[in-house]
């Protein structure tokens, strides 16, 4: 395995990054599965750039659900089979009557974090309307959540493990664009997918709120690719499909915006 210093090289989340190397070299030694906390998007993106520099461990992730965003990730040796099960997960639902209230994945993530617990602990939240929310949380917080978190906004409410089973994931809306380009720059094919000007991506991007894959760009003429996934902090996601040239020269592109 690489030494730590060579492995943190221009890293971007370099304490995240820190802690999974001292973690894949535990599980090395001991021969034990380790499971890191939930890593963010943008964390778990690097991650996978980067994993393979590690030649003695290999890893699982795992978020609950199968488009979770946040992940939790099983380290272990090659010679140690890996399944779901041994990515230590819990569920919980958080029930109450949100119909004169409405909660919002802020409202419901502040009140679970204003308990004192900190956010590498918590997965997903998923807003269910008037009925509360869901969350993925590390297991060993199940307890505690059930005696401190009372109330999110004023409605009081109740938690309850629940199965991952019994998680209500609602497929996310879409909305499918087709725009045609001169060229395949980040700010080009960005400001057709969210609808805005290119001047305001421009802006965007320049401030740092604009992630290719995650990873923060800079750059508005940054070339991309099919696959790529855009994302602006407070805006959501837009996903580059098919690229297709015209007779005219120009790039033919299919976008998914998720609304």
């Amino acid at each position: 395995m690489v030494g730590k210093n060579e492995f943190l090289k221009g890293v971007e989340h370099r304490e995240t990054l820190a802690r999974l190397f001292d973690q894949s070299e535990q599980a090395i030694k001991t021969w034990d599965i380790v499971l890191t906390d939930f890593l963010s998007p943008p964390e778990w993106a690097e991650v996978q750039q980067i994993w393979q520099r590690f030649t003695d461990v290999h890893w699982l992730a795992w978020g609950g659900y199968g488009q979770a965003e946040r992940q939790r990730i099983a380290i272990a040796r090659p010679e140690i089979p890996l399944d779901l099960s041994q990515v230590n997960l819990m569920a919980i639902d958080i029930s109450g009557n949100f119909l004169f209230d409405p909660a919002t994945h802020r409202d419901f993530l502040g009140s679970i974090l204003g308990t004192g617990i900190v956010r590498d602990k918590v997965g997903d939240v998923i807003v269910l309307g008037e009925r509360g929310a869901q969350a993925i949380i590390a297991p060993e917080l199940a307890d505690y959540l059930q005696v401190h978190l009372q109330q999110v906004r004023s409605v009081p409410v109740k938690i309850q493990p629940i199965p991952l089973s019994e998680l209500r994931v609602r497929e996310p809306k879409t909305k499918e664009i087709t725009t045609v380009e001169a060229s395949l720059r980040l700010d080009a094919i960005a400001s057709a997918g969210f609808g805005m000007s290119r001047g305001k991506m421009v802006d965007w991007i320049n401030a740092g709120d604009v992630r290719v894959n995650w990873k923060e760009i800079t750059h508005p003429s940054a070339v991309m690719k099919s696959g790529d996934l855009i994302s602006i902090r407070g805006k959501g996601r837009v996903m580059v499909g098919d690229i297709a040239i015209t007779k005219k020269d120009r790039y033919r592109i299919q976008l998914t915006r998720f609304l």
